[in-house]
């Protein structure tokens, strides 16, 4: 354990020197007061530490001490439903000490160590096991259930284990190593956040994580263990967009970092999340939730740590077979910290100022996503969904983050400040966003929900791009300029905008609309187009086709009831034909 003096201190970066002993990521001990910071960056005997907490008061000549470990965070039951910061500790428990402000050095361990669990064995006694195997399980909430898991590098034979209640620090089974060793296994297990946990195999992203939005599900869908981007200006809605997907996406469990964002940003979710009933289980969302707060008015440095903490937790829960979404709000200020420590260390910037590792960095973050083959003979499926909002400053993503985050992730939901003033939400612009997992989800989605699916789902994106073009003739020339095939091209484009993609998160019914319903919302406003289309050729005017009284049918489509859609959608039709052909049958009075 490696001891030194304070040399500097420079805001978040303390300079501590008699540190030759000292490993590089190493968390060590700064002050009397025993702040907790990591080592960063070694000359000779001179450590760089940047410091989780605040460092005013701190000065030459006090002392530093490593631990000889690095930043790792502490994995077992009582994880769910906690709310830590950037470093794992958990808030509560500090809000008990220390009251509403942070107080520096406060030591509080991540998990209870006065809790006990009833841990149920899944092992017996003479059983060979390795690394990953599950060796018992701990109900941790009425969802969740804790898979007490052999730790990495470790296998042998069941030497002994027991059922009962038991803490997380107390040995629940031995098992005896080839050398002939006894190794003790406890609920909980440690491990260093800067290291991905390690999977047999990885496997291909060719099954959707359906959030029940349909911008993103129909026409820019994301992969289970897929990565996706939410870039745009303030105000036009990333916060919401991840709230909703922390909702509803089709994930067991929630990992949401809160990182450098606006402090009554996190209160919202703080409070939202506990009254909101899993639509599932009918349980409150915290139930399968772990939040990470460490907003804008909490030390820089930890913001840096937080992402690392926030992935290492989700990677464990997907070990044990579990779908992870974690939600990332946003990478943008983690890179900031990233910059500002940089800058101290007198590092040569890349551009606007970012570390030239910039891009490594993120992609080491993002390239922990995935759906894998857990370690274990049961050989787990389990998959982490990464899920990154960027703020770019003024909205222009073409800013080094935004860049080096485009270059990583295979979604990206471009956020519009445009279409949230004019009250569109969710505001994904449907021309500038992308899903490179389209094409590899196509065959799923056409066997899973119908044949059509990725027919219909071209059909709307074309009508989408043809608007934008007619749209400039319009505007240019006016209405009248346009023939009348394209005026209802028109009308059926914004018909896809306000009845399909634009959605009502607090509305029960449309907040969340199943893959089912997506399709039958797009059948119906496509046959709307063909069926006046077809009209139109047999001599209907064009005036009274877009002015059709079923329109305002097709528009609540999307408020029925989930249980109700099919007899609605007959319903609709049959009203859509009959209007059509009363139309017909009148065409010469206009």
């Amino acid at each position: 354990m490696s001891k030194g003096t304070i040399k500097k201190v420079a805001g978040p970066l303390v300079i501590a020197e008699g540190m030759r002993d000292a490993n590089m990521f190493d968390v060590v001990r700064v002050s009397r007061q025993r702040l907790i910071g990591e080592i960063i960056e070694i000359h000779g005997d001179q450590a760089s530490v940047q410091v989780y907490e605040e460092t005013s008061g701190l000065k030459p000549g006090e002392p530093v001490e490593s631990t000889g470990a690095p930043l790792s965070v502490e994995l077992g039951p009582g994880l769910i439903s906690s709310i830590y910061d950037g470093i794992q500790r958990p808030l509560e428990e500090i809000m008990k000490i220390s009251g509403n402000n942070l107080q520096r050095g406060v030591e509080v361990p991540a998990l209870k160590r006065d809790v006990k669990w009833h841990f149920v064995p899944k092992a017996s006694k003479g059983d060979q096991v390795s690394s990953g195997d599950v060796l018992g399980t701990v109900q941790e909430t009425e969802i969740v259930e804790h898979r007490i898991m052999v730790p990495n590098g470790m296998e042998g034979t069941v030497s002994s284990i027991a059922e009962g209640d038991f803490t997380v620090e107390q040995t629940v089974a031995k098992i005896k190593t080839a050398d002939g060793t006894e190794k003790e296994i406890q609920l909980m297990q440690k491990w260093p956040v800067r290291i991905g946990r390690p999977y047999q195999t990885k496997l291909s992203p060719d099954m959707p994580l359906v959030t029940g939005q349909r911008v993103i599900d129909t026409l820019f869908p994301i992969a289970r263990g897929g990565t996706a981007a939410v870039p745009g200006p303030f105000g036009s809605g990333k916060t919401v967009v991840q709230h909703q997907l922390a909702k509803w996406a089709e994930a067991d469990i929630v990992v949401y970092i809160g990182c450098g964002e606006r402090g009554n940003e996190m209160t919202d979710v703080l409070n939202e999340f506990p009254e909101l009933k899993d639509p599932k289980t009918g349980y409150s969302l915290m139930k399968r939730t772990v939040l990470i707060a460490n907003t804008s008015d909490m030390p820089v440095a930890a913001r840096e740590a937080s992402i690392y903490t926030g992935i290492t937790i989700a990677e464990y829960f997907r070990d044990m077979g579990y779908s992870v979404a974690l939600m990332a709000d946003s990478t943008s200020r983690w890179a900031e910290a990233l910059r500002e420590m940089s800058g101290r260390l007198e590092e040569m910037p890349g551009e606007e100022g970012y570390p030239a590792y910039l891009g490594s960095r993120l992609a080491q973050f993002y390239e922990r996503a995935g759906r894998v083959k857990a370690l274990g003979k049961e050989g787990r499926e389990g998959s982490l969904s990464v899920i990154g909002a960027v703020s770019p400053p003024g909205g222009d993503i073409s800013e080094p983050v935004s860049q080096a985050t485009l270059r990583i992730v295979k979604v990206f939901w471009s956020l519009d400040s445009a279409l949230a003033y004019a009250r569109h939400f969710p505001a994904i612009n449907w021309l500038t966003s992308y899903s490179l997992y389209a094409d590899s989800l196509g065959k799923w989605f056409n066997e899973n929900v119908h044949p059509d699916w990725m027919d219909m789902r071209a059909r709307i994106l074309r009508l989408l791009h043809d608007e934008s073009e007619l749209d400039e003739i319009v505007k240019l020339v006016g209405m009248d300029a346009l023939s009348a095939p394209d005026r209802l091209k028109l009308e059926a484009a914004r018909s896809i905008r306000e009845d399909f993609l634009q959605q009502n998160a607090f509305n029960d019914v449309d907040t969340y609309t199943p893959l089912e319903k997506q399709y039958l919302i797009m059948k119906l406003v496509l046959q709307f187009y063909d069926d006046t289309l077809e009209a139109l050729k047999k001599g209907a005017p064009v005036e009274e086709l877009v002015k059709l009284p079923v329109r305002e049918q097709i528009g609540r489509f999307k408020y029925v009831a989930v249980d109700q859609v099919g007899e609605e959608f007959n319903k609709v039709t049959a009203e859509l034909t009959k209007e059509i052909n009363d139309l017909l049958s009148r065409k010469e009075d206009f």
